[in-house]
């Protein structure tokens, strides 16, 4: 599967974007999804992960409350709300695919099969 992430872009403190990540092929509705963040110089970090059918979620704590990740199976889409955005959530994020069902395991990076290629969020003071 390839997986397009896109609405990144510059957004002031306290605001709202939302990111979508598109995905090709057929099988979409076959893999857990998940968001993850890389701020420069600094290691990539799990922010949120969905199952198959949507129904189940989890979150970092440092996104809890601001950040809720959904998804589209007819539109082979994942989006991740992002509201009351902090300075500290500037980063690319990154949409993947994990062929795996929802486990305890959705927030390790090593877990994912499939990557998108990140989009930039940055967040003003």
């Amino acid at each position: 599967v390839q997986l397009q992430a896109s609405g990144g872009g510059l957004v002031q403190a306290g605001g709202s974007q939302r990111l979508s990540c598109a995905a090709s092929g057929r099988t979409f509705s076959s893999y857990t999804m998940g968001w993850f963040r890389q701020a420069q110089g600094k290691e990539r970090e799990f922010v949120a992960a969905i199952s198959r059918s949507g129904y189940s979620t989890t979150c970092a704590d440092s996104v809890k409350g601001r950040f809720t990740i959904s998804r589209d199976n007819a539109k082979n889409t994942v989006y991740l709300q992002m509201n009351s955005l902090k300075p500290e959530d500037t980063a690319v994020y990154y949409c993947a695919a994990d062929r795996a069902g929802y486990s305890d395991y959705v927030r390790n990076g090593d877990e994912y099969d499939y990557w998108g290629q990140g989009t930039l969020v940055t967040v003003s003071s």
